[in-house]
C-alpha cells in the first residue's frame, strides 16, 4: 500500500517529485513561443517525464516509485472527475441535433476504425490500439488518460497514444485553416461550408480542445458562430467520454468471458466509476451555471472565479498524471512496434479530415 507506514514517506516524496516536474511544465507552457504553438502543460509534462525515464531514472530513490505510480493512477482518476466542471449539459442542447450527431458518429466510427486498424491490420497490441483510437476519437491526451485505467495498461502504451495525438492534432491545427481559406470558404456547391458548418466540422474532428479553439482563431475574419459551434461540438465529444468508457468496460468484460470460455456468468465487470462521477460533476456544473445566469452579479462572479480555480487545479493534476505516465515510459519497451502506431494514427487522421467533412455535410443538410 502506498500510504502504509513503511511506504508513506517515499510515496509523498514521489508525489512531490512529480508535482515539481508538473509545475515546470506549467511554467514552460505559459512562455510566449510555446503558448503560440498551442502546446498544453499536459504535452510538455509527458515529454519531460519521458526524458527523465530515459536519462535519470536510475538516479532517483526507488522509494519514490509508489508516489509516481499514485500520480499516474489515483490522481488521474480524481482529475478526470474534476474535468466535469468544464462541461454542462446545456452545451449539448445549444449545439443542436446536427452537432450532437456529428460528434456521436465521428467518435464511435473513429474509435472502431482505429482499434481495428491498429490491432487487426497493423498488428499492434490491443491496448495500444484502443488508447490511440480513444485519443483521436474523443479529446486527445485527456481521453488517453481516462481510458488507460479502464484497460489497466502499462504507461508506455499511453505515451505512444499521446505522441500520435500530439503529432496529428498539431498537423490539423495548421491544415484546417488552409483548407477553409483555399477550398471551403471561396467555393460554391458541395465543398462550400457556412461558418457554423465549418465550426461543427472542426469541433467534431480535431483532437485537442486547445487545437479546436486555435483553428477558428487562425481563420481571418471568422465570425463568432464558427468558434462557438466548434467549441460546443468539441465539448459534446468530451462529455461522451463517460458513456464511451462504460461501454468499453462492458465490452472488455464480454471479450474476456468469450476468450476465456467462461460460461458461468461470473466474469468480473469493470465499471469505470470515475466516469460516472464525471457525469455527476458535469450535471452539478450544469445546475450551477443555470443558477449563476439569474444570480446577483457579485454571487455569479464569485462562483465563476471558484470554478476557474478548480479548473486550474484540475489542469495541474492532469499535468501531474501525464508527467507520471511519461516517467514510466522507457524507449526499450517500444521495440517491435515499428511504424504501426503512425500508420494507425494516419488512417484515423484521413478519416477525420475526409470522412468528417462528408458526415458533417450530410448531417447538416439532412437536418
Amino acid at each position: 500500500m502506498p500510504f502504509s507506514p513503511e511506504n508513506r514517506q517515499g510515496t509523498i516524496g514521489g508525489i512531490i517529485f512529480v508535482a515539481i516536474f508538473a509545475a515546470a511544465a506549467t511554467y514552460i507552457a505559459g512562455l510566449g513561443p510555446v503558448k503560440a504553438l498551442g502546446l498544453s502543460p499536459l504535452v510538455i509534462g509527458i515529454v519531460m517525464g519521458i526524458f527523465y525515464a530515459n536519462t535519470l531514472h536510475n538516479k532517483t530513490p526507488a522509494e519514490w516509485q509508489p508516489g509516481i505510480t499514485f500520480s499516474a493512477k489515483k490522481i488521474l482518476r480524481f482529475a478526470i472527475v474534476l474535468y466535469g466542471f468544464r462541461l454542462t449539459f446545456q452545451d449539448i442542447v445549444a449545439v443542436g441535433l446536427d452537432g450532437f450527431l456529428v460528434s456521436l458518429i465521428m467518435l464511435s466510427s473513429t474509435l472502431i476504425l482505429g482499434s481495428w486498424l491498429g490491432h487487426k491490420i497493423f498488428g499492434m497490441e490491443k491496448d495500444t490500439s484502443i488508447l490511440t483510437a480513444s485519443g483521436a476519437s474523443v479529446c486527445g491526451a485527456a481521453a488517453v488518460l481516462a481510458t488507460e485505467p479502464v484497460l489497466k495498461s502499462e504507461e508506455y502504451k499511453a505515451a505512444i497514444a499521446v505522441s500520435m495525438v500530439v503529432l496529428f492534432g498539431t498537423v490539423s491545427m495548421f491544415l484546417y485553416p488552409v483548407l477553409y481559406a483555399s477550398i471551403i470558404e471561396p467555393a460554391t456547391g458541395f465543398l462550400h461550408m457556412t461558418a457554423r458548418e465549418f465550426g461543427i466540422y472542426v469541433g467534431g474532428t480535431i483532437h485537442e480542445v486547445a487545437q479546436v479553439v486555435a483553428v477558428p482563431a487562425s481563420v481571418p475574419g471568422s465570425p463568432k458562430e464558427m468558434a462557438d459551434a466548434a467549441v460546443i461540438v468539441k465539448m459534446t465529444r468530451v462529455i461522451m467520454i463517460a458513456p464511451m468508457l462504460i461501454i468499453l468496460g462492458l465490452y472488455l468484460a464480454w471479450s474476456a468471458k468469450k476468450e476465456g470460455g467462461d460460461h458461468s456468468g461470473k466474469t468480473k465487470l469493470v465499471i469505470p466509476w470515475f466516469a460516472v462521477y464525471f457525469i455527476l460533476v458535469a450535471g452539478l456544473n450544469s445546475l450551477i451555471q443555470s443558477y449563476t445566469a439569474t444570480a446577483p452579479e457579485v454571487t455569479a462572479t464569485m462562483i465563476k472565479h471558484t470554478i476557474d480555480i478548480i479548473n486550474q487545479i484540475d489542469t495541474f493534476l492532469l499535468t501531474m498524471a501525464m508527467t507520471a505516465l511519461g516517467m514510466g515510459t522507457i524507449f526499450s519497451k517500444f521495440k517491435g512496434l515499428g511504424l504501426a502506431p503512425l500508420y494507425t494514427a494516419l488512417g484515423m487522421f484521413v478519416w477525420l479530415v475526409v470522412g468528417g467533412f462528408l458526415v458533417t455535410k450530410f448531417i447538416v443538410e439532412v437536418l
